[in-house]
């Protein structure tokens, strides 16, 4: 069975909203700048891709991401055609990383003072929206896909509606700790090329409305299931093995077959051992059909938001479905060799029909997702 997603939102540094993101995805522009969310003195890293909506470089505020969750939820929520001032009733699942870490950050290094309350999701999206069914999860970088996991079967069980989201922001405590594990400082992400450097943060928010019935309402494609596992191989290092029985699952789930997938938007962090690993368990799956789908990684443009990439990339997914347009993988100019045989999309935007599409996310400990989409019948 697929459910319908009937709205969608986003928010990242290349776009406002849906319309404004894919446009720059697929024009191949990337938003890595200098890092403005605070001093960057002390690192050595001095590159991310942030959203430019601070008061001033280096001057931070609280609830940054609370800001952006609400402004995805509420672009998806218009879109899908419901009401933004009542969503009681309605499911509301967040996936996240770090949730509000950055506001402890700033009440910690500089007295910021705000209600204990506002680190909670919860609180401001009952109080922007009404909702009062609303849960939070934290599953590293493949929460927001594990929250559609969630969604799916929600509505399996029978609920009409869900709101599924992802968000995440910069902080300095994460920053540090992923320049520190890197040998050397990347200055913009580089999937699977094997001149890859490693990861840099991004930041961002993406929310969709699942339905059951669209109701005549118009629909963005299909999620046709979603499958989730967590092989626990190591606390970061990732397993092919522990990705490859996600993404075989995903297909019975989904009911396809590895010659079915028409577009694989990787999960594509720029890592060295995560590129490698993510190829590995994907040629181990696709065998000689590795050649059939189209690939393409965005991290490259919108570097790594955490909670929120798998939403970000869900969104751009079925809009790729759409569209039958695919944005390329910026900076990819030699593959690794794990990678060969696969069609990455480089140089420009690709233009094919699609019909079903594949999306990767994958989490420290082992957490992994994996999601097939159909284009809308």
């Amino acid at each position: 069975m697929s459910w319908a997603v009937t709205g969608m939102g986003a928010v990242a540094g290349l776009g406002g909203d849906v319309d404004e993101l894919f446009r720059n995805l697929c024009a191949g522009r990337s938003g890595v700048a200098e890092l403005r969310g605070f001093d960057h003195s002390r690192h050595t890293a001095r590159h991310a891709y942030e959203v430019d909506n601070r008061p001033a470089p280096g001057v931070d505020v609280t609830r940054r991401a609370t800001g952006l969750l609400l402004d995805a939820v509420g672009q998806a929520v218009r879109d899908a055609g419901l009401d933004d001032s009542d969503l009681s009733g309605v499911p509301v699942l967040v996936g996240t990383g770090l949730r509000e870490l950055r506001s402890v950050e700033l009440w910690r290094t500089q007295g910021a003072e705000f209600p204990a309350s506002e680190l909670h999701f919860g609180t401001a999206l009952r109080e922007a929206f009404r909702a009062d069914d609303t849960h939070t999860l934290s599953n590293a970088c493949s929460a927001g896909l594990y929250a559609l996991a969630l969604g799916v079967d929600l509505l399996a069980q029978g609920a009409d509606t869900v709101v599924v989201a992802g968000v995440d922001v910069l902080t300095e405590t994460m920053y540090g700790l992923l320049e520190r594990v890197q040998p050397v400082p990347p200055t913009r992400v580089r999937p699977f090329d094997r001149d890859r450097d490693g990861v840099l943060m991004g930041e961002g928010a993406a929310a969709v409305v699942l339905t059951r019935v669209p109701g005549g309402r118009p629909v963005h494609g299909l999620v046709r299931d979603v499958a989730v596992n967590c092989d626990a191989f190591h606390v970061t290092a990732p397993d092919p093995a522990g990705i490859a029985e996600a993404i075989r699952e995903a297909h019975t789930r989904g009911g396809v077959k590895p010659a079915d997938i028409d577009l694989l938007m990787v999960h594509g962090t720029g890592t060295l051992l995560n590129d490698e690993a993510e190829a590995t368990a994907l040629a181990d799956v696709f065998g000689p059909d590795r050649d059939k789908p189209l690939v393409t990684a965005t991290k490259s443009m919108t570097g790594h938001t955490s909670g929120a990439s798998g939403l970000l990339n869900l969104v751009v997914t079925l809009r790729c479905l759409a569209e039958g347009r695919v944005p390329p993988t910026v900076g990819l100019d030699d593959p690794v060799d794990e990678a060969a045989g696969f069609r990455f999309v480089t140089g420009e935007a690709a233009h094919r029909p699609l019909t079903v599409a594949q999306l990767n996310a994958f989490g420290f400990g082992g957490i992994n997702a994996v999601a097939i989409l159909e284009a809308a019948r």
